[in-house]
């Protein structure tokens, strides 16, 4: 039972030696094309991993990239909240109501007579934080507006008026405290 069946064949003389030689060479050859097969099959899955791994680094950088996004508008927001509570005008309130648009709407402020000298004149700002309205200095309304620009709700225009040639109400002037 020591012997294999190819001897036991070899020995009976159904099979020579050099038939043996050949079907030895066929089945090394046999062998190493499954190992060859097997090989393609393992890159192929290795392919398949790869292009998985790819697809996930691609969502894993848009990810980071929107958190980035929304730590950078957080970090904005907090500098807009700090610059407000920061230079806010403490003593506005007053009897004259000061009127100004807000979008499509109109809204009023009650301000004292030198905070609304000093909103005609430009020198103050209204600002808008957590749907509350607010007057700081005109330079603090620009920084907010530099970093994010629907927070300021008003920034006087130059003083120059420019006047068309064909307004027929031109040579009248309206003044800048006219009152709704």
């Amino acid at each position: 039972m020591g012997s294999t069946l190819f001897d036991q064949l070899k020995k009976t003389g159904l099979v020579d030696a050099k038939k043996a030689k050949q079907v030895k060479k066929e089945k090394h050859q046999q062998s190493k094309q499954k190992k060859g097969k097997n090989v393609t099959k393992e890159t192929k899955s290795q392919q398949v991993a790869k292009k998985a791994q790819a697809e996930k680094t691609a969502r894993d950088r848009a990810l980071n990239q929107q958190q980035k996004l929304a730590a950078e508008q957080k970090a904005i927001t907090a500098q807009i909240a700090q610059l407000i509570q920061q230079n806010k005008i403490k003593e506005k309130e007053g009897e004259i109501r000061y009127h100004f648009s807000d979008g499509n709407k109109v809204h009023r402020l009650y301000v004292s007579e030198a905070v609304q000298k000093q909103l005609i004149s430009g020198q103050l700002v209204i600002v808008k934080m957590n749907q509350k309205y607010e007057l700081v200095p005109t330079a603090v309304g620009e920084k907010i507006k530099a970093r994010d620009p629907k927070y300021v709700i008003s920034i006087p225009s130059s003083t120059e008026k420019t006047t068309s040639e064909e307004d027929p109400y031109a040579q009248y002037q309206v003044p800048d405290d006219l009152m709704w």
